[in-house]
C-alpha cells in the first residue's frame, strides 16, 4: 500500500493540539520579543549591526526586525503558521550564524536562536493545531508538503543570501578564527 505524502494528514487530537499551542506560543513569544526589542530601540539595532560590520545595517536591521516581529506574531496567533515559521526560521538561522561565527562551530552550536529555529521548523511542518486562527477564519488556506518543503528551502536560502550579501563572511569554522 502506497502512502500519499501530498495528502493532508489527519489533524492532531486534543493533546496534540494543546502541545502545538504550547510550542507555538513559546516559539512565537520568543521571536516576537526579540523583534520588539529591536523595533523599540531601532537605532541601537542599526548601530549594533554597523559596529559588527554588516553592509547596509539599516536594511539588515529592518529585515531581522520585521521577520522576528511579524513571524513571531503569526506563530503566537497561529495565523499563516507555515509562512510565519519560514520568516522566524530564516531570522534564527542568521542569528545562529552570528552566535557561532566568532568561535569554533562545535564550541556552542545549540543556543537560543537554534532552539527557536527548531521550534519554527517543527511548526512549519505540523501547522498550528486546533487552537489557532489557521483552524478558524484561515482554515480554507491549505499548505501541501511540497509548499512546506519549499518554505524551508526559502528560509535557508534567504538566511544564507542575507548573510553573504550583507555580512560577507563564512560563519561556520571548525576552529576558533584568528583575529
Amino acid at each position: 500500500m502506497a502512502t500519499d505524502l501530498t495528502a493532508p494528514a489527519p489533524g492532531p487530537g486534543i493533546g496534540g493540539s494543546v502541545g502545538l499551542a504550547i510550542l507555538r506560543v513559546g516559539t512565537g513569544a520568543a521571536a516576537l520579543q526579540a523583534g520588539l526589542i529591536k523595533a523599540l530601540d531601532f537605532s541601537t539595532t542599526v548601530g549594533f549591526m554597523a559596529d559588527a560590520g554588516w553592509r547596509l545595517p539599516g536594511l539588515a536591521a529592518f529585515m531581522v526586525t520585521a521577520a522576528e516581529t511579524l513571524g513571531g506574531l503569526g506563530l503566537l496567533l497561529g495565523a499563516l503558521t507555515p509562512l510565519a515559521a519560514c520568516a522566524v526560521l530564516s531570522a534564527m538561522v542568521c542569528a545562529w550564524a552570528v552566535n557561532v561565527s566568532a568561535a569554533a562551530f562545535w564550541s556552542e552550536p545549540f543556543n537560543l536562536p537554534f532552539l527557536i529555529g527548531v521550534g519554527a521548523a517543527a511548526l512549519l511542518f505540523t501547522g498550528a493545531g486546533r487552537f489557532s486562527l489557521d483552524a478558524g477564519p484561515l482554515a480554507r488556506i491549505t499548505w501541501s508538503m511540497p509548499v512546506r518543503l519549499g518554505l524551508v528551502g526559502l528560509a535557508v536560502i534567504a538566511a544564507v543570501v542575507t548573510w553573504v550579501a550583507l555580512y560577507g563572511v563564512n560563519p561556520i569554522h571548525l576552529t576558533t578564527p584568528s583575529s
